[in-house]
């Protein structure tokens, strides 16, 4: 089993034979960050996809760290009030300053460049308006890249990577899990951030050479 620190983005490998069928706690060996996994009772997607977390799996454990830095906010927008609150209290759990912001204000509302997370249906707004969704879905890669999308429904598999792709998210979760994806996040979070790690250096090294040459 491998994983990635979501403090520090260390990888940590594991022993398959070691991984027990219940979620357990390691501790990241460069930080002491302490990090759960989901063991043996996340079983893969039948489509090889990210694994299917089980409930247990999907909670936070109690004193692990935050997710979010200082300040970052959140922003949570649903047309069911009930799904709206279970979301924000993930997000809050997880260290955002969360905002529920109605629909037909949420789409105006992320252009202010507040939220470094975005949780929302996969709806279309009324003629002549723009839901949140359709707004995320229309940014430039520059501006989707420093947001991380959660779209929830009862149309979604919690954790499905084939799901998430198709509907341009970095996370799906089933509406009946929204309110417990604490570690469903950690875990997509972590994996975005490898893969951003490259394109982030070379930027920056890109960057750099420009300053030396001029």
């Amino acid at each position: 089993m491998q994983a990635n620190c979501p403090q520090c983005q260390t990888r940590i490998q594991i022993d398959d034979a070691k991984v027990p069928d219940r979620p357990f706690n390691v501790k990241c060996p460069k930080c002491a960050t302490v990090v759960k996994l989901p063991g043996k009772s996340a079983a893969p997607a039948p489509d090889g996809g990210a694994p299917v977390f089980s409930e247990e799996a999907l909670r936070q454990p109690a004193g692990l760290a935050p997710l979010a830095g200082p300040g970052e906010r959140a922003m949570v927008s649903f047309p069911d009030p009930a799904l709206a609150q279970a979301m924000a209290g993930t997000l809050t759990r997880l260290g955002y300053v969360t905002d529920i912001v109605p629909g037909d204000d949420a789409a105006r509302v992320l252009e202010q460049g507040l939220f470094t997370m975005a949780a929302t249906a996969r709806v279309a707004a009324a003629p002549g308006k723009e839901s949140l969704y359709q707004r995320l879905t229309r940014s430039s890669p520059e501006a989707r890249r420093k947001i991380f999308v959660i779209l929830a429904g009862d149309e979604f598999k919690t954790g499905d990577g084939m799901q998430a792709w198709a509907v341009l998210a970095d996370l799906v979760l089933s509406s009946k899990d929204a309110g417990m994806s604490d570690n469903a996040i950690r875990t997509v979070m972590a994996e975005r951030g490898r893969l951003y790690q490259v394109y982030i250096e070379s930027k920056r090294r890109y960057e750099e050479s420009f300053l030396v040459e001029k």
